[in-house]
């Protein structure tokens, strides 16, 4: 599904980051593309993250999953809301829901959240940290948003959800299947369900935080350090006072910290495969048995397709030296020639057509395909909407 008369553009330029914005339904022709029973099952699922959220007046009760087959049957009449992450992850038509938004850039997308609700139910009034296009799937469902937030703002006291104490609307409206919500971060907003069977899909954009990135960059450079890189001072002269910190060891100290942070190329690679690792790490994507590279030549004379994993995470990077990187899953490949513009169609397409032509990029494929990352495509797995 594309979206059809929506200007790029001019959303960057004045909604992006800035301001939220109501988008009646842009699609040439919407289909919900998960049934609220799928979207159950996989709650029930191990390995899968999933929250059930029950209103009872103004409280709000988190439950985590994964739950047992007969738990929403239990349910008795209070408004709820389930919902699941990364659904994207699991179910090719959610995955695909992400096709329009590509113009942002592959490294910002987190997932495709989806959830579920009865009448009346919701979250609760709250701010998130990431841009959000919140699609109304199925069902109706009234948003309000407000104010700009920050750590700053009050919260109610509550163990697990992060709910305004205090929230004055600034505008409202009630989306019905196919229409879209974008809300940046920090924007206070609130949706409640009209009526049941409710559902909407949270295409959510993550940022890196400055605390977070820095210390797992200094983390990572650590992790490659010798324990007998010391401080040295063969210069050394007579202190005036020995209390004195000299401003020449200042100099010294500080060039000594930070050498190795202000590595720019360094930096860019394990950006890369920082930024590309999965979303969920310890998820276990290999297949049974590893092809071989005389296997993928095989099935490139046959012209067969490699798909890319939903739950993957691919993008590049061009390197000074003509050499692109290409990030899978966490790892790094020189790329050149045919293969650069191999790692380009990567990121950009969820389907690699093999070919022959390709002999110099199967030993890279293979490696993709061994960790995880592409996948042989079965006859299905091509079929678009």
């Amino acid at each position: 599904m594309q979206l059809s008369d929506f200007d790029i553009d001019l959303f960057l330029r004045d909604y992006w980051q800035k301001k939220p914005l109501l988008i009646r339904n842009p699609w040439a022709k919407w289909r919900n593309v998960l049934e609220p029973d799928e979207l159950a099952g996989l709650a029930c699922e191990e390995g899968i993250e999933s929250r059930l959220i029950v209103q009872s007046g103004e409280t709000w009760v988190l439950e985590h999953g994964p739950f047992a087959e007969d738990r929403f049957s239990q349910l008795d009449g209070a408004p709820w809301t389930l919902l699941v992450q990364a659904v994207d992850h699991y179910a090719p038509d959610v995955a695909a829901l992400l096709d329009p938004f590509r113009f942002i850039p592959n490294w910002r997308i987190d997932d495709v959240m989806v959830s579920y609700a009865t009448d009346g139910g919701g979250v609760g009034p709250h701010f998130d940290q990431y841009d959000v296009f919140l699609i109304q799937g199925l069902g109706k469902r009234r948003w309000r948003v407000g104010d700009q937030c920050d750590r700053t703002t009050p919260l109610r006291p509550h163990d697990d959800l992060r709910l305004l104490t205090d929230f004055e609307a600034t505008g409202e409206w009630v989306l019905e299947p196919g229409d879209i919500l974008y809300v940046p971060p920090g924007v206070a907003h609130d949706g409640v369900a009209v009526g049941d069977d409710c559902m909407t899909y949270s295409i959510g954009f993550r940022a890196p935080s400055r605390p977070d990135m820095l210390m797992e960059w200094a983390e990572h450079l650590v992790d490659g350090m010798a324990d007998d890189d010391l401080y040295v001072d063969p210069d050394l002269k007579a202190a005036g006072n020995p209390g004195e910190i000299a401003p020449s060891a200042i100099d010294r100290l500080h060039a000594m910290a930070v050498e190795k942070l202000l590595d720019r190329d360094a930096f860019a690679r394990w950006f890369g495969q920082h930024s590309s690792t999965p979303k969920y790490a310890d998820a276990d994507w290999r297949p049974d048995e590893p092809i071989t590279i005389e296997e993928l030549q095989a099935l490139a004379r046959d012209g067969a397709t490699l798909a890319r994993n939903p739950a993957s995470r691919f993008a590049f990077l061009r390197q000074n030296d003509g050499v692109l990187l290409l990030f899978a899953d966490g790892s790094a490949f020189p790329c050149s020639g045919a293969s650069a513009a191999l790692a380009e169609q990567l990121c950009a397409q969820d389907h690699i057509l093999l070919d022959p032509s390709l002999s110099g990029a199967m030993e890279m494929l293979a490696a993709l395909v061994n960790q995880g990352s592409l996948a042989p495509a079965d006859d299905g797995d091509e079929d678009g909407d």
